[in-house]
């Protein structure tokens, strides 16, 4: 067998392939040794260098690791959110099985800034709320989660089961508020002292920023937050249709 092509596909390719559907299909479970490179050359009839490039192909998309003297093992799969809805993060990962905790850091009274002014429609310095937490999956931390309110359900949500509710939850049902939409804007940003420690990550470590503007049914901006996300326990993701 070509060690370069094999069916007009690189040889690699389809060893990365068939290693990537028997995964998700469960024939190697998540922590489980995967075949040596000596038994994926044998099997495939290639060289060292192709098999280590199908793996390392792998490796990059998450779908396995590597230990040094060990060989390679099947990553556990990301719990991961679909964008294309408008949930709660608890909602979203309660769907799945998934343990979720809220952290609360704090939640004040402040001055809103000019850019948070300009999102919520209010005049700069009026009052607000600011509410921030940790959200934690599975025990792991995955955001912090710095959210903004105008103070008459700022002071409404300081006396809610923050911990385990997710506002979005309690802005519905509790209070009446329908939900519409939310514009977002995503970039990427590394982890500062304060945040890296609240999110069990080393300073400098990449982040994903969410900045998330929701507003109700009738189109009035009501909570505007940023979600700082730890890119390496965690997934969001979106279908977009051409």
């Amino acid at each position: 067998m070509p060690d370069s092509l094999h069916a007009g596909q690189p040889l690699y390719s389809r060893i990365r392939d068939e290693l990537r559907t028997r995964i998700h299909a469960g024939a190697y479970q998540p922590h489980e040794r995967l075949p040596s490179e000596s038994d994926l050359m044998a099997r495939y009839s290639v060289s060292r260098i192709t098999v280590r490039q199908a793996l390392g192909e792998l490796e990059k998309e998450g779908v396995l690791f590597k230990v040094p003297g060990k060989g390679a093992f099947v990553s556990k799969p990301k719990p991961f959110q679909q964008l294309a809805r408008l949930q709660g993060f608890a909602e979203a990962m309660r769907e799945h099985g998934h343990e979720i905790y809220n952290r609360l850091l704090s939640i004040r009274t402040l001055p809103a800034d000019a850019l948070v002014a300009e999102r919520l429609q209010l005049q700069p310095g009026a009052p607000l709320t600011e509410l921030r937490r940790v959200r934690l999956l599975n025990r792991e931390p995955v955001s912090l989660d710095v959210t903004h309110v105008a103070p008459h359900i700022g002071e409404r949500l300081a006396r809610e089961d923050l911990a385990s509710r997710d506002v979005f939850v309690i802005l519905e049902n509790d209070y009446g508020i329908a939900l519409g939409h939310a514009d977002l804007a995503i970039d990427a940003q590394l982890a500062d002292a304060e945040t890296a420690s609240l999110l069990a990550l080393a300073p400098g470590a990449p982040l994903l920023r969410i900045e998330r503007l929701t507003h109700d049914r009738a189109g009035t901006p009501i909570d505007f937050e940023y979600l700082y996300c730890r890119s390496d326990n965690f997934q969001f993701r979106l279908r977009v249709a051409r």
